[in-house]
């Protein structure tokens, strides 16, 4: 009897295993983009920062080619990301950005390529910023979040 019960509850737990739903990595990347794109906004503030965080890991690994070679994750990730992210949420006057490809790659990671047009005022030298630049971040997902985020120019 004991074995019965065993196994029925090995078979309820591997059954609701499952039936947890897969995470839609195309619909996760389109709000990933949205939600990543909004804290660059000319009125993004402290909301779209967190909600923006709110994507990621807590150990999130973070690296920008040729910029920040670094790709350690560490487990104050998002902690270091917050406090870089706010010292620039403002500093633009004008922000554009366009989708340009979506790449998803089975469950563990998708890729989005997008352009930017940027105006604004660099926080720390107060010189006048203003650029155009095609990004590719690589996005690796670890439980439903970002883990990794690797961002490379064209």
């Amino acid at each position: 009897m004991k074995l019965l019960l065993t196994l029925g509850l090995g078979l309820a737990v591997s059954f609701s295993a499952h039936a947890e739903k897969e995470l839609d990595l195309n619909a996760f990347a389109q709000q990933y983009y949205k939600t990543m794109t909004a804290t660059q906004a000319p009125n993004a503030g402290a909301k779209e920062l967190e909600a923006y965080l709110a994507l990621l890991t807590d150990d999130i690994g973070n690296q920008h080619i040729p910029y920040q070679p670094d790709d350690s994750r560490t487990p104050d990730g998002k902690e270091q990301m917050r406090k870089g992210m706010s010292f620039y949420l403002g500093a633009h006057t004008f922000y554009k950005s366009t989708l340009l490809n979506t790449f998803v790659f089975n469950d563990t990671g998708f890729a989005i390529r997008y352009k930017n047009d940027v105006k604004g005022i660099h926080p720390q030298n107060k010189q006048p910023i203003e650029y155009t630049s095609t990004m590719l971040d690589v996005i690796e997902i670890e439980n439903g979040k970002v883990a990794m985020i690797r961002k490379y120019h064209e």
